[in-house]
This record gives structure tokens, sequence and C-alpha cells, in this order.
């Protein structure tokens, strides 16, 4: 493998959305370098944004884990969480790569229904819906953010899909990634291949550059998809799906939110 470039992320870096995101907050975990640093030393943001990566609103309720090289899931060193944002440290030891995930996070219920013409929506799951309203959406937000950083050469036992839930599986290795090159990828549910799901590419700039448009990509039938890379820098898929929730879950329906960060490298 080429050297990795290291690509540190300022506070100030932004990332365009889309039309059908612009209102949503976004979850996000990024580092600031895809290199460990001092001593191993690996710092990372995390947290709900509308324009990346500067957080709004902390991510919590999660449960932030780290899968090392060896395939072990460990506990990071540090996690803050402040109003606005959580940060994650861990010191990596073993060469290869880590995953660094934020945990599935479950949110409030959402309950939509029509009523006398005018949709309306409830977030309170013990409230009874008025009389004749007919119920349109019963659903729980699921979201789930994940990262990769490699200490030297890139390993693949961290790639391996959960094959439970909604997930991005690298096809190409998120730390092998650079500038001229496709990224590819696959979407599953469930460990199942996610065939015609839209997936999409937001980049990040350094607040001086005016926004750009998201990329969009469909998966293929066998939930395969890429992205062709032409320029350096930090990178977000989104995926979504909803979905029948497992049986016993507290909503019929889960709305699952997938995001993956990587970073494109000099050649």
């Amino acid at each position: 493998m080429k050297s990795l470039a290291r690509l540190c992320l300022p506070l100030v870096c932004s990332l365009a959305l889309s039309a059908p995101l612009a209102n949503a907050h976004t979850p996000f975990l990024v580092p600031t370098s895809f290199e460990p640093l001092h001593q191993g030393w690996v710092s990372l943001d995390a947290g709900f944004a509308e324009v990346f990566f500067q957080s709004e609103v902390a991510f919590d309720k999660g449960n932030f884990q780290v899968l090392t090289p060896k395939g072990e899931w460990v506990a990071p060193a540090r996690l803050e969480q402040f109003t606005t944002r959580s940060l994650v440290e861990y010191q990596t030891k073993d060469e290869g790569t880590y995953r660094f995930s934020s945990g599935v996070r479950k949110a409030a219920i959402f309950r939509m229904y029509e009523l006398n013409g005018e949709r309306k929506h409830s977030r309170d799951p013990k409230e009874v819906l008025p009389k004749g309203a007919k119920l349109l959406d019963h659903y729980q937000s699921v979201t789930l953010a994940e990262t990769y950083v490699t200490l030297k050469a890139p390993t693949q036992t961290a790639l391996k899909p959960y094959n439970q839930g909604l997930e991005i599986v690298p096809v190409t290795h998120p730390n092998d990634v650079y500038a001229g090159e496709a990224f590819a990828f696959k979407v599953l549910l469930d460990g199942k291949p996610l065939a015609d799901n839209e997936v999409s590419l937001f980049t990040g700039y350094d607040g001086n550059e005016h926004e750009k448009e998201t990329l969009k990509v469909k998966t293929d039938k066998d939930g395969k998809a890429e992205v062709k890379l032409d320029n350096t820098g930090v990178y977000l898929l989104y995926a979504r799906k909803s979905a029948p929730a497992p049986k016993g879950a507290d909503a019929p329906n889960y709305g699952y939110v997938y995001t993956l960060t990587f970073a494109v490298n000099a050649q």
C-alpha cells in the first residue's frame, strides 16, 4: 500500500447536503487523521449535523466500540459527551486496520397519521391517536456511523460484515483509496444484498469552496455499487432503508440510517 496521506479535518470543514436531507441531522463519525498519530493515538468526532463536519448534536445513546485487527471488540480509551459533539479516543498498538463504530443508536418512536386531511406526527408511543385518525407510518429510527483507521499496512478482518441491520461493506479497502480511482462497496440488510438502493456521497470541504451537488448511485442486483473519486479529501457515504423491525421491537418498522466516512489520498 502507498503511504496514507494524513488528512486532518479542521472544525470549519463543511459538506453539501442534498435537498431531501437538508432538514435532517445526519450521524457521522470522523477521525482527525486516518492514520494513528503520536504514540498510536486516534481521536474522533461524532455527532449529528446538517453541514459536515460541524456537529450540532452530540451522538448520545450509542455504544462506541473499536474492532481491532485481531477481530476483538474493545471499548475506547476515552469518551466525552458534550452538548454539541462527542469525542472518542483510542490508542492503537497492533498493525492493521481498526473499525471505529458508534454502535447502534435507537431513537424516538414516530407515528405519522392523517386527520381531517392534515398530516401530523407523534413521538410519544403512549399517546392515544385522535378519533378518526388514519395511521400512515409507525417506526423507530436506527442509526449507525462508522469509519476505519489503519496503522501501517491495511488488513481485512475489521471489514467483515455484521449481517445484521443496514450496513455498507467496503469492497475497496477504505484506507487504500486514491484520487482517480473508484471506491466499491456493498449494501446489505440483515446480511442480504440490498438491490436498487440509493446511496449518497458527500464531499467535505474546508469552507472556502462553493458547495457541490451530492452524487447519488444505486446498487445493482447484488447490492454492489461504486463511486469514482477524482479529488483527494474526506467523503461520507449515506444509506437509508425502511424495513420491518425484528420480532419484539418497540415499533413495527425501523428507519435505518448508516454512514461511512473515509478519505481519498493523493497518488
